[in-house]
């Protein structure tokens, strides 16, 4: 009874309906099909109704209800659904994802779905990838890398199965064998886009395809906006990969805000018009930086167990140096050359201090002596990287060197160690 109601109420009432959120939370779904029916609302009902900032035509709401509720046959959707493979879920289901609770009113009065994956199951650990359907070659090669390395550490990628950056998300996440959620705004039966029909084969197998629209129903633009609040409910946190100033990512991003829920973008190139949005995001500060999948699990997992791998410049051998001889080897002129005292006064070390430290840069090959003392020796590679003591190494021989890296001394990367 429950499903068949929500079913017919479903044909009556336009997705993201809030006045029939509250009707049904209030009075059941069951009821309310019959108040509609009858062509006659609670009279408490309408009277708080008439109570809001807004408030909405009620009359013309309901008798727009009633002509598609009459039309509608919620018992032919059912056995429809079920020998296409595809199930509708209501609130209580055991599939039914709790956190669309969060959505309040606006909570779907239902889902079909059409899949192998358990949707509550997949969307406990769950990642939402959006961006541009008109993608660059960087957002789409981004959004695959996204989806298999959010798969591959056990993440469900949510996304809405459009051109661009949904579709590249979907598929790296099928790459990776594990399930993905494709958000349609459109009837699981209905394939948009058309050339999307081996990528949904391909979800329907591993993954679920999921909509809050009745069977048979086409998208529209208002549809596309709508289930944007779905694809953000249904995870822990959303990642903008690619999105222009107006695009429906950011209205994804929007709603991800709205429920408090983690929001990350990825930077792009500064001139390019497809980043713009993201760069905003970043810059009004209402979204994280992230540049890996690893660092979208830090953001959105759980403290202390998800945390992504720290990145660090490079070694170089002067970080292996002691102090005083850090401080010796930056006192040493790279032309001419000078004394151990004039050394040691530089360098601000005793006489002593010094002598032993010049004795062992000149041992490794980092001075050398000249007429007016000692100097800087010239090297045309990088040095081998410093043994872990205190000990030093001998720079390169010529047959070490590699002639596509730079000289690394004089460098400015040096000046400071790590």
């Amino acid at each position: 009874m429950e499903y068949e109601a929500r079913a017919a109420l479903m044909r009556a009432a336009d997705v993201g309906d809030t006045i029939m959120g509250r009707l049904v939370a209030r009075y059941g779904a069951a009821d309310v099909v019959e108040a509609i029916r009858a062509r006659a609302l609670p009279a408490e009902f309408v009277a708080q109704e008439a109570q809001q900032k807004r408030p909405t035509d009620l009359t013309a709401r309901l008798n727009a209800w009633h002509a598609r509720l009459a039309a509608a046959n919620p018992a032919a959707d059912l056995e429809a659904g079920e020998k296409s493979g595809a199930r509708l879920i209501v609130p209580g289901s055991p599939e039914w994802p709790t956190q669309l609770d969060h959505l309040g009113v606006s909570r779907p009065l239902g889902l079909w779905l059409h899949g192998t994956a358990d949707l509550r199951f997949s969307c406990l650990t769950s990642v939402a990838v959006v961006g541009a359907r008109s993608a660059t070659a960087y957002g789409v090669h981004i959004a695959a890398e996204f989806g298999v390395g959010l798969s591959e550490s056990g993440w469900t990628v949510v996304s809405g199965g459009a051109f661009g950056v949904d579709g590249a998300a979907h598929r790296g996440a099928l790459v990776a064998d594990s399930p993905t959620v494709v958000v349609l705004a459109c009837g699981v039966d209905v394939c948009y886009p058309s050339s999307h029909d081996t990528l949904f084969a391909a979800v329907r197998d591993q993954g679920v395809l999921v909509s809050e629209c009745p069977p048979g129903v086409h998208p529209t633009r208002a549809r596309f906006l709508i289930r944007n609040r779905l694809i953000a409910a249904l995870s822990r946190g959303t990642v903008v990969v690619e999105a222009a100033l107006r695009s429906g990512a950011l209205n994804t991003a929007a709603h991800t805000l709205t429920l408090n829920r983690h929001l990350a973008a990825v930077p792009g190139p500064v001139t390019s018009r497809m980043s713009a949005g993201c760069h905003r995001l970043l810059r009004e500060r209402k979204a994280v930086c992230v540049t890996s999948p690893e660092e979208m699990i830090d953001l959105v997992g759980v403290i202390g167990d998800d945390l992504a791998p720290q990145t660090r410049a490079p070694a170089i051998p002067r970080d292996k140096l002691n102090e005083s001889t850090r401080r010796v080897l930056d006192a040493i002129p790279t032309r001419g050359g000078a004394g151990p005292a004039s050394i040691a006064v530089a360098a601000g070390l005793g006489l002593d201090a010094t002598l032993s430290a010049l004795g062992g840069l000149a041992a490794a090959g980092y001075i050398e002596r000249s007429p007016d003392g000692w100097r800087l020796r010239k090297q045309g590679a990088t040095y081998r990287k410093a043994a872990e003591s205190t000990q030093l190494e001998p720079p390169p021989t010529a047959e070490d060197t590699d002639p596509t890296q730079e000289p690394p001394f004089p460098d400015e990367d040096d000046l400071v160690p790590l």
